[in-house]
């Protein structure tokens, strides 16, 4: 679960983009050709850590596990792009962090 949280995270700050049209409010990227959904082979293997805390909250201790991965992660991910942009002056970045969006950003710090 926490494998495919961290996937579906990344892909929302990398890939993923959900385009409407302005006048009509219609879904553009409405199909799987429109619109990028991430997949295992897109991403590196990941090593997991884990940290033993019971939930004090029910008899067994348990806990959910997979929203760990998808809350986390795109805020991770932009923070490192804006980490590796900030020698060129570049403070914002909205998802998804296409690699034409990145592109672009490097031009209009450069200009």
């Amino acid at each position: 679960q926490v494998h495919g949280g961290l996937v579906q995270g990344m892909g929302q700050a990398l890939m993923e983009h959900g385009i409407y049209d302005a006048d009509s409010g219609q879904l553009l990227t409405g199909s799987y050709m429109d619109y990028t959904m991430p997949r295992a082979g897109d991403f590196p293997e990941f090593k997991l850590g884990h940290v033993c805390t019971p939930c004090t909250h029910n008899p067994l201790g348990s806990k959910g596990c997979g929203e760990a991965g998808a809350i986390g992660s795109p805020p991770a991910v932009i923070n490192a792009l804006l980490d590796a942009l900030s020698g060129l002056g570049v403070k914002d970045f909205d998802m998804p962090a296409t690699p034409a969006r990145v592109w672009s950003a490097i031009q209009q710090a450069k200009a």
